[in-house]
């Protein structure tokens, strides 16, 4: 009881200096105690937490670009199977010579014409292209002939009409308003096909 009343004494008989010098002491070292016990740590995960939110930022606007670049090349794709699939109607891969004689015959008797003869030549083969030429003859008026054309230039395939003869003949059963001219038409309807790989390449060597 002495020692303790004693150092209480001493305690309280010190100068207010001293009193603040320990209070501050004492305030020290639990700021200190508190920082490296509490505030470090957290400071630690806080920036860590940065860091990973800057990693996933960065991840997200990859992931952002290589979705807007598969998107773009999938449109990319898409369009040149598209470009693809219009060249291989309009130069397909095979002959198809049976299709392109219906569509001639059809499109003959859409226009009023008489189809008289059709004969397929012999393929010719070029560089890039195999040219596969039909004979044909037709009759008719000429109105006709020209809606003949038309719907033949409509046709999916490439086809030109090479060597156009014309032949006028009187229709003797025309009628009264009719100029009573009949045409008869030999001309040469020529399509074309894509060559096969190997003959591609060997035309396209040829070309260089």
């Amino acid at each position: 009881m002495a020692r303790g009343a004693k150092k209480e004494s001493s305690f309280d008989s010190m100068p207010l200096g001293g009193k603040l010098f320990i209070l501050v002491l004492l305030l020290g070292i639990l700021g200190a105690v508190y920082y490296f016990a509490f505030h470090m740590g957290l400071a630690d995960e806080i920036e860590q937490a940065d860091q990973r939110y800057g990693q996933l930022q960065t991840q997200m606007h990859e992931a952002q670009n290589r979705q807007q670049q598969y998107l773009e090349l999938s449109q990319q794709l898409a369009n040149r199977e598209s470009i693809d699939r219009e060249n291989k109607r309009v130069l397909p891969e095979r002959a198809e010579i049976a299709s392109f004689l219906q569509d001639l015959n059809r499109t003959a008797e859409l226009s009023g014409l008489e189809m008289r003869r059709v004969e397929p030549q012999a393929e010719e083969a070029e560089n890039l292209y195999v040219r596969l030429p039909v004979s044909l003859s037709v009759r008719g008026r000429f109105h006709q002939l020209a809606k003949f054309f038309h719907h033949v230039s409509g046709l999916e395939r490439a086809i030109s009409m090479e060597n156009i003869h014309l032949v006028h003949r009187t229709d003797s059963n025309a009628a009264p308003t009719d100029d009573g001219v009949v045409l008869e038409v030999d001309m040469l309807a020529t399509t074309y096909r894509r060559p096969a790989a190997g003959a591609a390449a060997a035309g396209q060597e040829n070309a260089q």
